[in-house]
C-alpha cells in the first residue's frame, strides 16, 4: 500500500482524454513485417496503414544526430552493410538497402511524412548503457514539431519520460517495461523508481509478464497498458485480458 500510494503522488495517473486514443487501436511491432518486407520499413507501414493498425517503430541517433528508424544498433543484421548505425551520417544511411528489399533505412521525418496523421505513432526510442539519449529525445521532438497526428514517445530508459515531461510535457509518453530476470525484490523495488522517474502516462509492458500485479496495479489507478510483442494467438488472449492494446507481429496479428 505504501508504495501504491507513493505511484500516485510521484507518477500521477494521466487525463483520460489525453490518453484514451492508446488503447482503441492495435499496433504493428516494427509495422507490418514479413519475409518479404522488412521491419521498420515504409513499407511496412503503409501494410499497417492499408490494415488500419497503429504503428511502432523505433528510432536512434545517426552520426550527425538525426533520428533514424531503425531497431538495432549495428547495421549487419538488416542490412548488406556491417558496423555503428551511429558512424553514418543520415544521409548516408537513407542510402542503404533493407535486406530482401528496395526500402531504404528512413528517417523519422520521412516516416511521419507517410503516415500524415492516418495511423497512431508509437516512437520507441532506444537507449543503452553510457548512450546520451538526451539527444536522442530532443532530435525526435525537433521532428515532431507541428506534427497532428496521434503520437506517444517510449522507452526503457525512465529518461526519455523524464526528458519529455520537463521539455515538452504534452507529448504522450511510456515506459516500457519486462519482469524477464528481474522479479526478485530489488527488481520490484526497481519498476517503482523507475515509474516515479519517467512519470509515464502508459506502461508498455512485456506480455510474458501478463498478468502482472505491478502492471494491474497501475492500469487500475488510470495507466493505460500496451503489451508486447504479442506474436501468437494465445498471447492475443493475454493480451486481451491484462491490458488495453496489443503490439503484435507475425501469427498475434489478427
Amino acid at each position: 500500500m505504501p508504495l501504491l500510494l507513493l505511484d500516485s503522488w510521484l507518477a500521477p495517473a494521466p487525463d483520460k482524454v489525453r490518453v484514451g486514443w492508446l488503447g482503441r487501436h492495435r499496433y504493428a511491432h516494427r509495422g507490418l513485417h514479413d519475409n518479404a518486407t522488412p521491419e521498420n520499413s515504409l513499407a511496412a507501414f503503409t501494410a499497417a496503414i492499408a490494415q488500419g493498425m497503429g504503428i511502432e517503430c523505433d528510432v536512434q541517433r545517426s552520426g550527425d544526430g538525426q533520428a533514424m528508424v531503425f531497431h538495432d544498433w549495428e547495421l549487419d543484421r538488416l542490412t548488406a552493410e556491417k558496423g555503428p548505425v551511429a558512424q553514418r551520417n543520415a544521409a548516408a544511411l537513407t542510402q542503404i538497402l533493407l535486406k530482401g528489399s528496395n526500402d531504404r533505412v528512413p528517417t523519422l521525418r520521412e516516416v511521419l511524412g507517410l503516415i500524415r496523421g492516418r495511423a497512431p505513432l508509437l516512437i520507441e526510442i532506444k537507449s543503452k548503457k553510457g548512450y546520451g539519449v538526451e539527444a536522442s529525445c530532443l532530435a525526435v521532438l525537433r521532428v515532431l514539431e507541428g506534427y497532428q497526428g496521434p503520437h506517444a514517445v517510449m522507452s526503457f530508459d525512465p529518461r526519455v519520460g523524464q526528458w519529455f515531461a520537463k521539455h515538452a510535457p504534452r507529448t504522450v509518453r511510456g515506459l516500457v517495461m519486462s519482469e524477464e530476470h528481474d522479479r526478485n525484490l530489488l527488481g520490484r523495488a526497481r519498476r517503482h523508481l523507475w515509474l516515479w522517474l519517467a512519470r509515464p502516462d502508459f506502461l508498455a509492458y512485456d506480455v510474458r509478464d501478463l498478468p502482472s500485479r505491478f502492471a494491474g496495479a497501475q492500469r487500475a489507478r488510470g495507466l493505460p497498458v500496451l503489451t508486447w510483442t504479442v506474436r501468437t494467438p494465445e498471447l492475443r488472449v493475454v493480451a486481451g485480458e491484462y491490458a488495453d492494446a496489443p503490439i503484435a507481429e507475425g501469427a498475434g496479428v489478427k
